[in-house]
């Protein structure tokens, strides 16, 4: 979970608060609604530029993928992304910033 006030700076990762309006609670569950835990794929780098090339030019999204685990900085841009396969991936267009690097995010489940 973000820190409170701090959200990453890539395009998907910037939303506003929820005022507790229905409204506004739509919003803050992203384009396709609902769930409260994601399933997520991400690409932690120093760089982003060479790893974006790589999957535009349809580089496999596990192919470039390194394990380990999730920081938190970028939860709102994963609650903001639709859920893709690995078939036909959708990812952050523009990395999401953090302290860590840039985070390059693909939804894969939702609950």
């Amino acid at each position: 979970m973000p820190p409170k006030g701090k959200s990453g700076s890539g395009k998907v990762g910037r939303r506003g608060a929820a005022s507790g309006s229905e409204s506004a609670n739509k919003k803050a569950q992203g384009p396709k609604g609902g769930g409260n835990a994601v399933k997520v794929r991400h690409i932690l780098c120093e760089k982003h530029g060479k790893v974006t090339e790589k999957l535009k030019s349809g580089m496999r999204f596990n192919e470039v993928m390194t394990r380990g685990s999730m920081v938190g900085p970028f939860q709102e841009a994963t609650f903001a992304l639709p859920v893709s396969g690995m078939d036909k991936p959708v990812f952050t267009d523009s990395p999401v910033k953090t302290k860590f690097g840039y985070h390059i995010i693909m939804v894969e489940g939702r609950k």
